[in-house]
């Protein structure tokens, strides 16, 4: 088992990232809500706590607090802004709101030479004091330290930015460490659980691998295992996998809704059918789409027929399985987290695109989830280990319902084979990762075009992604900007672009 450092989310923006940035140090961690208990914290046992920021003031009736037993445990403990202000009035600090508010870049000194930030710096000022580049945002700060703690960071805004009480083992910043902006927070954190935790680097994907497998098949046993392959990253990992640890007692469905991307059917069976050896069944139910979407322009009403379908195809596939007794699912830990705090009203509900179906109750099968512990990047990695093609494992994220969500409007045979011959650009690599267009296809009158009034034709509207960016867009902000566009340039052709 490894050791673990134990999250507790108290409702930022960043929560996710702070556990990303301990995984890249190789070290294990897990997210979850402040209002657990303190038997929860004590049964964990973790061997560093991470306070998160959040968007409350502590000083408010009511706002949250961290469980007592965190700063009883005896483990290290990192607040990090409002991880910062709770540890500090928990402990007999104060905290006010602060006359200047800080969002954005800042720059702080680092002070007192502690174990958390000596020796760290961006450059040195004129009187030699170390300085750091950091990302600030609050409107409350720490203005009276907690008995036994002393200031390890400052700036004129915040003149303690950061605090500690070594002898416990008690650390907190105002900034942010785990954004990019904060040039050394990799090396902060990276600190925190090594150096100050004690923690090795034991969490690796090769390692995870034979750790999965074993409790892949522990899990499973003899009974036959099904998965619905989508051609995205998350379900063709989690199928390579599956595979490894119990061989042919795996069957894929693979549905071809005719939403995919160009090609996309041929590379799956390729990749799993022929070169992996997986079972795979390949389901070409295109036509069955096209007609459930006939007529339909509201995006979310398609997304809710195109995840009505596949379930329907899917269940209709998974009958004619004997013995099936799992099911098969990609489910990372994003997934978790958010399903956890849509649960508990603390997150904004996730759209119904990042999921093409749910699991029919009628199928009868327990789920078989062996990523749910993991983040996108670390399943990029595990699916290297697999022996998946690389062009597959750091391929661009697709949508479940697929081109369905990227036709404004009806979706067509035509418009999705238009789309479909548009979708993929490839460009220079940006670490790793194929940088893709993101193009849309909306219907508009001929005459807007130059052309024919009384007539329709197509418009893409296209928007370049950023390399390695997970960058959605609202279709109807798409579409007023591709209009806006077309009605600008008045250039009579079908394929007009217009980029955002």
């Amino acid at each position: 088992m490894h050791d673990r450092v134990l999250i507790l989310d108290f409702g930022a923006q960043y929560t996710q990232l702070i556990a990303r940035r301990v995984r890249e140090s190789h070290v294990y961690c897990e997210i979850h809500p402040h209002e657990v208990s303190g038997e929860f914290v004590r049964e964990y046992a973790p061997r560093g706590i991470i306070l998160s920021g959040g968007p409350a003031s502590v000083y408010e009736v009511g706002t949250p607090r961290a469980p007592q037993a965190v700063f009883e445990l005896g483990v290290p403990v990192l607040g990090i802004c409002y991880g910062m202000q709770t540890m500090a009035a928990q402990l007999g600090g104060q905290v006010e709101s602060g006359k200047v508010r800080e969002f954005g870049y800042a720059e702080v000194r680092a002070r007192g030479h502690s174990a958390l930030l000596n020796g760290l710096q961006d450059r040195v000022n004129g009187e030699g004091h170390g300085l750091l580049d950091v990302w600030m945002s609050h409107g409350d700060k720490v203005t009276a330290l907690p008995p036994g703690f002393k200031v390890i960071a400052s700036n004129a805004a915040t003149p303690i930015a950061g605090m500690a009480d070594e002898s416990r083992k008690l650390y907190a910043v105002q900034f942010h460490p785990e954004v990019t902006h904060t040039a050394q927070g990799r090396a902060i954190l990276g600190r925190f659980v090594h150096a100050v935790c004690g923690l090795g680097a034991d969490w690796n994907m090769p390692d995870y691998l034979e750790e999965a497998i074993g409790r892949i098949r522990s899990q499973v046993g003899s009974d036959r295992v099904i998965l619905g392959l989508s051609g995205g990253v998350d379900s063709a990992v989690a199928a390579a996998l599956i595979q490894r640890a119990v061989g042919d007692q795996l069957t894929c469905v693979f549905v071809d809704t005719g939403l995919l991307r160009l090609n996309e059917a041929e590379q799956v069976m390729q990749t799993f059918s022929r070169s992996l050896g997986v079972k795979v069944i390949h389901v070409d139910a295109a036509a069955q789409f096209m007609a459930a979407l006939q007529g339909v322009a509201d995006p979310e009403q398609k997304r809710r027929i195109i995840g009505r379908e596949f379930v329907e195809v899917f269940q209709q596939e998974a009958a004619a399985i004997k013995g099936a007794r799992w099911l098969g699912q990609g489910t990372i830990y994003p997934d978790v987290i958010e399903s956890a705090g849509a649960q508990t009203k603390k997150a904004n509900t996730i759209k119904s695109h990042h999921n093409v179906g749910g699991l029919p109750e009628t199928l009868h099968l327990k789920l078989l989830e062996p990523l749910r512990e993991l983040f996108k990047d670390e399943v990029r990695e595990l699916g290297l280990a697999l022996g998946l093609p690389r062009e597959m494992v750091y391929r661009h994220p697709f949508p479940g319902p697929g081109l369905g969500v990227r036709i404004l409007g009806e979706v067509t045979p035509q418009s999705a084979d238009l789309l479909r011959r548009r979708h993929l650009h490839r460009g220079a690599a940006c670490g790793g990762v194929v940088r893709e267009d993101l193009p849309s296809v909306l219907r508009v009158p001929a005459g807007a075009l130059g052309g024919r009034h009384g007539r329709w034709t197509h418009v893409r509207a296209r928007r370049s992604a950023a390399c390695g960016a997970d960058r959605g867009f609202h279709d109807g902000a798409l579409g007023r900007a591709a209009v806006h566009a077309a009605l600008e340039g008045v250039q009579p052709h079908h394929q007009r672009s217009a980029r955002h």
